[in-house]
């Protein structure tokens, strides 16, 4: 259920108010008697036209469908939705969001169907409500994969149509109102993560910052209360110091605006969400004293032009605190977001920094309600806009994510793609283009269009040639360059910051590695048939399938070439006769003397690992390159023995549904007393981005060397004329040497870049 919290919170903000949750504003509790009179009310003072008649049926379907639910202090149910509905309509909402939100629980919880709704209602709020409605009847793994799953549900409803968001976040609010009264603390924790990770940025990203700010400080408030009431301490203390500032520092801010020729429609003062200050102290690492916007006017004006003429105003009669400007209004944030911030320190005796947001009174209902401001009541004709309601490129990209991973990745993919600290860049053509902090070329060509993402090559940025991972700064021109036939790579999952590259990268390495497999294991089945004299056909595989637990032949092909079924199983699954015969898996003895060179195969006499049975064929994953100091397991192949991976390599991914092909190993304390001089037998491999010029690989190879490092392979992966990629296999004796090989590689001259590589 989405709403079983008891409601013995304390006050709520209210959501509407200027000063935002948590700045001290409160409105009085909430009622909860189950009657809709006073929503009714409170709906018919805004819209004297509204469908009262929809919004009472709405509550008597959901009161009489919820009638023997409590939630956990005793309550009726229904007071729940009810409130819900109280939040949208603080918002003017439609009358359609208001049924959706008393009737957002009755299909999940009750035994109410869509049809029946759909009956009563229309599809339209039929639609709405199950498109809030989350799918905890599914037999997911984990609390994890049911909250992807149920967000999953949910992007995909508010593609369609933005209320259900709307509704969905009113729930949460409630219920993050209510939070205190679940008995669980571990409860408590998981809900308020939860909300911290993805109904937070949601709002933001359409906009409704009142609702933002409560949800952050709410979720702060029991993820860390110690951090919260620590600031919430130095917040009672200002206010104590400086009873009367805000009220004297609005009035000075009017008297300035007015002194510079612009008439001011309002000017209020708040303080910073609790969250929002921590936030930022740990971000910049700086104490609380250090905060030049613990203090922020926000100042309304009439017109555009207004707003950068009271600019000006304020920024005459007081000195500006540098790098603190920002020009929302001809850049807008991707919510619509449009406002001039600045901040300035106040004449003596005050010294005191604060920040002024400029803007207008559209700008302000926007930046207040967001997507909401679209679907408020607008007037006399009694009809929202909904016409006007944007149609937000990130809910797309979103769309697009959930196309390209699995359940358990998208919670990843999304949080990536929903927090907002963004640069802006353009184009050749001047198109805007907005993205994370920390971008690189990848995520912009992603970002204009999927197919110039996965058929990108290369890059200019400001008209300069640079790697793929340089990272881009604001205002930043970027040319993406393509091939015919160009793929992505899957070094560049480990440096894209966006959830939409990522995904798209992760979807084509797995479709990759898939087709691998696929090959590989047509190969090993055609070989076993052919040394048994057997006829290998597809005709004679499909026989195979059912007994395997295989869908069909190419993921039978697929099980055969990862190692998780052995070609002799597929056999005699298909020849049950050949059974009885099988011989027993033959142990091959150990090699004698030193381990090859690289990470080719091995006995387990020369292997320095704890936990192998004696005689079993074992060899170093290629993939990763595990040396002694990383954390290791082994995984057992068919035929082949266990090959040895770091716990970190993305290649265990593949063997997720077999577990019991894992071994618990570990280095042999022998691992790390090898002599001194150069290499043991242990290859790690590096990438190094340098200067394309006839002295790079010297000085790299004489960076390793002085580390008592040896080179055993050099591949240069992209040359281009201004840098060149390599990777670097050298030959090392345990992790230690390897990390001081990268440390002195970093120091080199002509080197950019290094790190380890584990692809």
């Amino acid at each position: 259920m989405s709403g079983t919290t008891p409601t013995t919170a304390p006050p709520k903000p209210d959501a509407r108010s200027p000063d935002g949750p948590g700045a001290g504003a409160r409105a009085p509790a909430a009622t909860a008697s189950p009657s809709p009179a006073g929503l009714i009310a409170r709906i018919l003072a805004y819209d004297p036209g509204a469908d009262t008649a929809m919004i009472q049926a709405a509550f008597d379907v959901a009161a009489e469908a919820h009638k023997l639910q409590r939630r956990d202090n005793g309550e009726p149910y229904v007071t729940h939705p009810l409130a819900v509905a109280e939040i949208l309509a603080s918002y003017r909402l439609d009358t359609g969001s208001i049924a959706t939100a008393l009737l957002h629980d009755v299909i999940e919880d009750t035994s109410v169907t869509r049809d029946q709704l759909t009956k009563k209602f229309g599809p339209q709020i039929a639609g709405l409500v199950d498109g809030v409605t989350k799918l905890t009847r599914l037999e997911l793994q984990s609390d994890r994969t049911k909250q992807a799953e149920n967000f999953r549900k949910l992007v995909l409803a508010l593609s369609r149509d933005i209320r259900v968001l709307l509704v969905k976040l009113a729930d949460r609010v409630h219920n993050m109102r209510t939070l205190a009264g679940i008995p669980k603390p571990e409860k408590r924790q998981r809900i308020a993560r939860e909300t911290m990770d993805i109904y937070a940025p949601l709002a933001e990203r359409i906009g409704m910052d009142a609702v933002k700010t409560e949800l952050q400080t709410l979720a702060f408030a029991t993820l860390d209360p110690e951090a919260f009431e620590t600031i919430q301490a130095r917040l009672n203390f200002l206010r104590g110091q400086g009873a009367d500032v805000i009220e004297e520092v609005r009035e000075e801010l009017v008297r300035v605006c007015r002194d510079g020729g612009v008439e001011v429609a309002e000017v209020t003062g708040r303080e910073k969400s609790p969250y929002s200050i921590w936030e930022k102290m740990q971000r910049r690492n700086i104490q609380f004293e250090q905060l030049s916007d613990i203090m922020a006017f926000r100042v309304v004006v009439p017109s555009r032009e207004a707003c950068y003429a009271a600019l000006g105003a304020v920024h005459a009669a007081y000195p500006v605190i540098a790098g603190r400007f920002k020009d929302y209004i001809s850049t807008p944030k991707s919510n619509g977001y449009q406002s001039l911030h600045t901040g300035v320190t106040l004449r003596e005796p005050r010294n005191q920094k604060i920040e002024v947001q400029i803007r207008t009174p559209e700008m302000h209902a926007i930046a207040e309600n967001g997507v909401a401001a679209h679907w408020a009541y607008k007037g006399p004709e009694g009809s929202p806009a909904a016409q006007d309601a944007p149609r937000m490129r990130w809910v797309d990209d979103l769309l697009e994510i959930l196309e390209n991973v699995g359940t358990e990745d998208l919670l990843e993919y999304t949080k990536l793609e929903l927090y907002q600290d963004q640069v802006f860049c353009f184009t050749p053509k001047g198109q805007l283009i907005q993205l994370p902090r920390g971008a690189t070329p990848v995520d912009f060509a992603y970002a204009v269009h999927s197919q110039v993402g996965d058929t990108c090559v290369g890059a200019k940025v400001n008209g300069r040639l640079l790697p793929l991972r340089h990272v881009l700064q604001n205002g930043d021109q970027v040319e993406i360059m393509t091939a015919r036939g160009g793929t992505p790579s899957p070094q560049w999952e480990r440096f894209v910051v966006t959830g939409k590259a990522r995904a798209r990268i992760r979807r084509y390495v797995q479709q990759q590695q898939r087709d691998q497999y696929r090959d590989q294991g047509r190969s090993a089945l055609a070989k076993a048939f052919r040394a048994e004299g057997l006829d290998g056909s597809e005709r004679v595989l499909d026989t195979a399938l059912k007994p395997l637990k295989q869908a069909n032949l190419d993921d039978l092909y697929v099980a055969v070439g990862n190692g998780n079924l052995g070609a002799r199983d597929v056999v005699t699954a298909a020849y049950p006769e050949l059974r009885q015969s099988a011989r027993a898996p033959r142990m091959l003895p150990p090699l004698a003397g030193r381990a090859t060179r690289g990470n080719g195969a091995v006995g387990t006499a020369s292997m320095p690992i704890s936990g192998l049975v004696p005689g079993m064929a074992v060899h170093y994953a290629g993939c990763c390159h595990p040396l002694p100091g990383d954390g290791i397991v082994g995984i057992v192949t068919t035929g082949k023995g266990v090959t040895i991976h770091t716990r970190e390599c993305l290649t265990l991914e593949s063997f997720a549904a077999t577990p019991e092909r894992f071994i618990d190993v570990d280095w042999e304390p022998s691992a790390f007393t090898s002599p001194g001089g150069k290499g043991s037998g242990h290859t790690g491999r590096v990438s190094v981005i340098a200067d394309n010029d006839g002295a790079a690989i010297a000085h790299v190879t004489n960076a390793i060397a002085k580390q008592d490092g040896e080179v055993v392979n050099l591949r240069i992966t992209n040359r281009q004329a201004d840098f060149l990629e390599m990777l670097v296999d050298v030959e090392v004796r345990d992790l230690h040497q390897l990390v001081s090989v990268i440390a002195g590689l970093r120091a080199a001259k002509s080197v950019h870049q290094v790190e380890r590589a584990r692809g």
